[in-house]
């Protein structure tokens, strides 16, 4: 098998050129903006209402709320490449296929990483009001990052596969809830096929279990949607 040399220079030109495009639209401030509103009033109602100081609430809905903002991250990567063409530029230069893909894909995670990391305030308040597990907050933390990583590869897939933005928001989405809903229906389906479900693997990082397992699921699923990404990108649209 072919080694690929990978050349992370021209990797980072084109991580930027993806940050620059979405920063320079109002879209990803909006998500953004509209994302950490609501997943704020999950963390304030326990809070302030139930006078309770946890984030479970919060890493509880966090899979639900990717489910629309991640693919609205992910969407325009290359659909709207293919859309104007540009597309074919890019694969003029210099640079290879799955440099390109890694770029596209890494810019998506900052973006959702970057909102993930603005509700660190949510642990550092807690410190204010009371004693909460430290420990399991820091796993599920790492809960919410693979599941970046996992979705985030859907998205990329999704957006290879067509020149429109809403078809490719509409087959992650669809993707993604596959998975989100096969976890929750352990009691209809067999052990086997609820396992594939993030459910599973997700809640054990809420719980403050992390399990070398579930790491291995998120990150092999992630390399499978990516790989299936760089198929995608070596056919004409």
């Amino acid at each position: 098998m072919k080694k690929i040399k990978l050349d992370y220079k021209k990797i980072v030109v084109l991580l930027k050129k993806e940050l620059n495009l979405y920063f320079n639209s109002p879209v990803a401030y909006i998500v953004i903006s509209i994302f950490l509103l609501l997943l704020g009033f999950f963390y304030a109602r326990p809070l302030f209402i139930q006078n309770y100081a946890t984030l479970r609430h919060v890493f509880d809905v966090i899979p639900l709320f990717f489910l629309f903002f991640i693919p609205a991250i992910t969407m325009r990567l290359y659909s709207e490449e293919y859309k104007s063409g540009t597309i074919e530029i890019i694969f003029t230069l210099p640079v290879k296929k799955i440099e390109v893909l890694l770029a596209k894909y890494l810019s998506a995670v900052t973006i959702v990483l970057i909102s993930i990391i603005l509700t660190l305030l949510y642990p550092l308040t807690l410190l204010l009001f009371g004693k909460f597990d430290i420990g399991q907050t820091i796993a599920g933390y790492i809960g919410v990052v693979l599941l970046i990583l996992f979705f985030s590869s859907i998205g990329v897939f999704s957006s290879s596969l067509t020149k429109n933005q809403i078809v490719s928001f509409v087959i992650s989405f669809s993707i993604m809830f596959i998975f989100f809903l096969l976890g929750k229906l352990g009691i209809f389906v067999s052990p086997t096929v609820a396992y594939i479900g993030i459910d599973p693997h997700y809640d054990n990082f809420v719980r403050g279990i992390v399990d070398a397992r579930d790491i291995v699921y998120f990150l092999s699923l992630t390399g499978f949607f990516l790989y299936l990404a760089y198929l995608s990108t070596t056919t004409e649209k």
